[in-house]
């Protein structure tokens, strides 16, 4: 039999970790995909050249490392005074970092709607908002819905870099208990284990959800 000195207590403070990892990456996708859809509006319907300064700045946040722009952001705050928590510092990098994609899906996923669909719209006399809404978006959501669930999934192992910064996430948590414990290869096993049981259900939903469009096509 395998013997271990994790005890129930320690399976709790991985637990705790856990859950703020799910606590960042909830407010990461939130805040990124709402930035998402508006700047994936905008870089779908303006020119390239009136939107330049946007796509910069989203190519900026897509090229550099997200390791990188956590610890520039939490410089940056501490020479402007601004003593923001750490959770509020990860949150919103994450946010900012997972725009930049989503943001591409949102374009490309706009772009994929058949052209002639949205003049036949226009010809029935819908306005752009109603165009937007009842014709462009839910086309262009079954279009998305696969690559935002793989960046869903992305943000979730990404958020692991905010240990750099102090919070205890899952594998921070977990790298406090290999220190202590000395046992490395069962301790980053339950981690894994417990990264899938966060993952595995979001994309089984994901997947349920695309057999669900396919059927109403």
């Amino acid at each position: 039999m395998f013997d271990t000195a994790l005890t129930l207590s320690d399976l709790m403070f991985l637990i705790q970790g856990a859950g703020m990892t799910l606590a960042v990456t909830f407010f990461a996708v939130t805040g990124g995909t709402l930035l998402g859809l508006v700047f994936g509006v905008i870089r779908a319907h303006v020119s390239v050249w009136v939107a330049l300064p946007l796509i910069f700045v989203l190519d900026v946040f897509r090229s550099v490392p997200l390791l990188i722009q956590l610890v520039l952001a939490n410089a940056f705050q501490a020479i402007a005074g601004l003593n923001m928590p750490p959770f509020a510092t990860s949150s919103i990098v994450l946010a900012l970092y997972t725009s930049a994609y989503c943001t591409e899906i949102v374009r490309g996923a706009i772009d994929a709607v058949p052209t002639v669909t949205r003049r036949a719209a226009r010809s029935l006399g819908l306005t752009w908002g109603q165009d937007m809404t009842y014709v462009v978006f839910p086309i262009a959501l079954r279009v998305a819905l696969p690559s935002w669930i793989g960046l869903t999934l992305g943000v979730m192992k990404d958020s692991a870099l905010v240990l750099w910064l102090g919070l205890i996430e899952l594998l921070r948590a977990g790298q406090i208990l290999v220190t202590r414990l000395q046992e490395p290869m069962f301790i980053l096993i339950v981690v894994g284990a417990i990264y899938f049981l966060m993952s595995f259900p979001i994309a089984r939903l994901g997947g349920r959800l695309e057999k669900r469009f396919r059927e109403n096509d």
